[in-house]
């Protein structure tokens, strides 16, 4: 088996710092210059306040609550934010809740906390009709995110039905956002991603924070900040020529990442196969698509309890004729994984095919 070629690294580490600081002072003079005539926003991005009569939310409490919230599976079902109602018209509760990160507000125009919202909106925002989703920020604190679900008329349960898909994808594309700049804060290792590219044959983008290893033709990127024992995210990159004329199903991915986790990660991996998916993915610099495996992962039953989601994916690059394996899992104890797996996902949507070695000089590594 030839190694493969090493991507340049450290002769380059100060200009990473550099990107990171740039990108820290860049964040800091935004939240400066914001306006200052408000309170802060208080309460973490997972946390949503929504703001409904009580007539109204005793009617579409489940349907609301699954649309802000929907359950994911990461290694028992996850709720991606935490909901809390509360109804508007009683002020002494609704004053201090209002200034929350993240609001939801449901009603029509005449309903006072509607007309706040409408009437914070700058001069030149598009007119909004019922029924509507409307986006705004800072009506009530500085740093907030404001979504109204605006009603034809107040207690209008029947027009909410319709709301409900948008308001999802809505919360969720908010929320994606936050994900991936709080990911970026150190910068984009573009050095890295170009060496990749130029060297070997792929390219992928990780914040600068990531470290890496190199051993034959498996590449392997790190970040275990603030510490390992409270937060892992670690993604593996092989390949395998040339690209066969189907792809791998299920059982053979998982055979692969069995066989991977246990080559190349220090503690043992025992694949947790209870809720699995499998969906299409397209390929950066590729006319076929690829697939991407989610399930989960477990330590071994004698050693510490520890698991976490694991996202895999086989990505064709019939330029190289090779069949790329991506393999990312996170270990986040006692935290919300949601937010981890979006930057997981990033990266690995960041993945593409270059130009890289020729055919000839690729290595084959184990692979189904």
């Amino acid at each position: 088996m030839n190694a493969a070629p090493r991507p340049a690294p450290r002769a380059l580490e100060a200009r990473r710092r550099a990107h990171g600081v740039t990108a820290t002072l860049s964040l800091a003079l935004l939240a400066f210059v914001a306006g200052c005539d408000q309170p802060r926003a208080h309460g973490d991005v997972h946390a949503v306040v929504v703001a409904a009569t009580a007539d109204l939310w005793q009617q579409v409490e489940m349907d609301v609550e699954n649309a802000i919230a929907p359950t994911i599976q990461v290694v028992r079902n996850e709720r991606t934010f935490r909901v809390t109602w509360q109804d508007p018209s009683v002020e002494a509760e609704w004053s201090p809740l209002r200034r929350f990160r993240n609001i939801v507000v449901i009603g029509a125009e005449g309903d006072p906390w509607v007309d706040e919202v409408l009437a914070s909106r700058r001069g030149d925002a598009p007119a909004v009709q019922a029924p509507q989703i409307v986006k705004t920020q800072n009506v009530w604190a500085r740093g907030q995110g404001v979504t109204l679900v605006l009603l034809p008329s107040s207690g209008d349960a029947e027009a909410l039905a319709g709301l409900l898909e948008p308001l999802n994808r809505s919360l969720d594309d908010q929320y994606r956002e936050f994900a991936r700049n709080r990911m970026f804060v150190s910068g984009r290792d573009t050095i890295l991603a170009d060496s990749l590219s130029n060297h070997v044959g792929f390219r992928l983008v990780l914040p600068a924070v990531y470290r890496y290893s190199v051993t034959d033709s498996v590449f392997r990127f790190r970040n275990d900040n603030p510490s390992p024992t409270e937060l892992i995210r670690e993604i593996g990159v092989t390949w395998a020529s040339p690209i066969p004329d189907e792809l791998p199903g299920q059982a053979e991915i998982e055979m692969w990442r069995r066989s991977f986790a246990e080559a190349n990660y220090g503690e043992p991996q025992v694949l947790d196969t209870t809720v699995t998916t499998l969906r299409e993915v397209a390929v950066a610099g590729s006319d076929r698509p690829g697939l991407e495996y989610q399930a989960a992962w477990a330590s071994a039953p004698d050693a510490w309890p520890a698991g976490g989601p694991l996202l895999t994916r086989v990505l064709p690059c019939p330029g190289q004729d090779r069949l790329y394996f991506l393999d990312a899992w996170l270990y986040a104890p006692a935290r919300e994984k949601y937010e981890y797996l979006i930057q997981l996902q990033t990266i690995l949507d960041s993945f593409q095919c270059a130009g890289g070695p020729p055919v000839a000089t690729a290595s084959r590594s184990g692979a189904p």
